[in-house]
């Protein structure tokens, strides 16, 4: 799977609308020890981290849980975890730091210009009610030339997913991100693969370079 096709992404004025309104931080306050996809597909998503993530980077882990799926073998200089639950990223063993922060209450992110070298976003983008605004965060808090990793699955809280993300194929989600992408201005070399295992919940990602 790749950006091959003449696909246009329209919204609707309700695009960012979810089943549940309610605060975000009222949905998360209980922390859910667990995994958000299964082994295959987390086995996955290390592998492309293996592939596209220089040693020793300062890594955002942006909406940031229980698990980062980081490859154990390989040394980072510092991981930061952004999340919505303080004691589902203070038991994640890979963060070095932990901020808990709601990206839907307040797009900014409490980070420096080019403070890190390499952005993550796993199996969370489908819950942004302002993606370009975060996604133009991301882009100023990360280095020119890092790489921003995002990937997605067919596993979420439909309650709390987007009728944007709801009303779309995987590979049209695809498409959805890429617009995202280039509506911040800040990304280039904008790719999309199907990283899916042979077996269990299907992985796609969307890689893309600061400029």
């Amino acid at each position: 799977m790749a950006f091959e096709k003449n696909y246009t992404v329209t919204l609707s004025d309700d695009a960012f609308r979810r089943a549940d309104e309610a605060p975000d931080e009222k949905f998360y306050a209980i922390p859910r020890f667990t995994s958000h996809i299964d082994c295959f597909a987390i086995d996955a998503v290390t592998d492309l981290y293996r592939k596209y993530l220089p040693k020793n980077a300062d890594i955002l882990d942006l909406m940031s849980s229980l698990l980062s799926h980081l490859p154990e073998d390989v040394s980072y200089q510092r991981v930061v975890g952004l999340g919505m639950n303080a004691r589902e990223l203070a038991n994640n063993k890979q963060l070095t730091e932990t901020v808990v922060h709601d990206l839907n209450n307040e797009p900014t992110l409490p980070f420096d210009d080019d403070e890190f070298s390499a952005g993550l976003l796993c199996v969370s983008i489908d819950y942004l009610i302002h993606p370009v605004a975060v996604l133009k965060e991301m882009g100023r808090v990360l280095k020119t030339n890092s790489p921003l990793i995002i990937s997605y699955s067919d596993r979420f809280f439909e309650t709390k997913a987007t009728a944007a993300w709801l009303s779309l194929t995987d590979e049209q989600r695809g498409y959805l991100i890429k617009s995202f992408l280039v509506d911040t201005g800040c990304y280039d070399n904008i790719q999309m693969t199907d990283c899916s295992p042979e077996f269990g919940d299907p992985l796609y990602a969307i890689v893309a370079l600061v400029v």
